[in-house]
């Protein structure tokens, strides 16, 4: 698909746009997926895909092939999520816990070995806003504390706080599904 996919590419930024369906569909499933885990549940996952994929197909002219494209896709729609939770007036009312306490627990391959894929998404939509933000941010898109909390305009220590907070929640449910 990868050789398929930079065919495609080539030829939408060629002027063929009629070609974005079929990059839209090699890739939609798995953004699905990422959008997931930044909602709260299913229709707000497709509001936030639908938004990417619309600036996926206006930025699309300017990727350069400097790296992967669906790693360049992924970046989109993580921070069209970000900006889908600023834009919302629930983004004002989430309370980011900040506190420089942190928990002795256990990594997150620790805690999100035990389950399924669909039970792992389920525990981490069910987490509050804040601590799915932070989370997410951390553990699966790979960025630094300091990082974090620029993009979501909080302190590193809160971003810690929130991730510690985050996994403990998991642990306590992980041990409530493992019983």
């Amino acid at each position: 698909m990868p050789d398929k996919l930079s065919s495609y590419i080539e030829e939408f930024q060629k002027g063929n746009h009629l070609v974005f369906e079929k990059i839209y569909q090699a890739l939609a499933p798995k953004m699905f997926g990422v959008c997931l885990r930044y909602a709260a549940d299913k229709d707000e996952a497709k509001d936030i895909l639908q938004e990417s994929f619309i600036k996926i197909y206006h930025q699309l002219k300017n990727f350069r092939n400097e790296g992967s494209f669906e790693g360049w896709a992924k970046r989109v729609v993580v921070n069209t999520a970000l900006a889908y939770f600023r834009s919302k007036t629930k983004w004002k009312n989430i309370a980011f816990e900040d506190s420089e306490e942190v928990y002795d627990i256990e990594s997150e391959d620790d805690i999100l070995g035990y389950l399924s894929n669909q039970e792992i998404l389920q525990l981490i939509q069910e987490l509050p806003p804040s601590y799915r933000l932070v989370f997410n941010l951390y553990v699966f898109e790979g960025l630094k504390h300091r990082e974090i909390a620029e993009q979501l305009g909080i302190g590193e220590g809160t971003s810690k706080s929130n991730l510690a907070d985050a996994r403990r929640i998991l642990q306590k449910k992980l041990s409530g599904v493992t019983k």
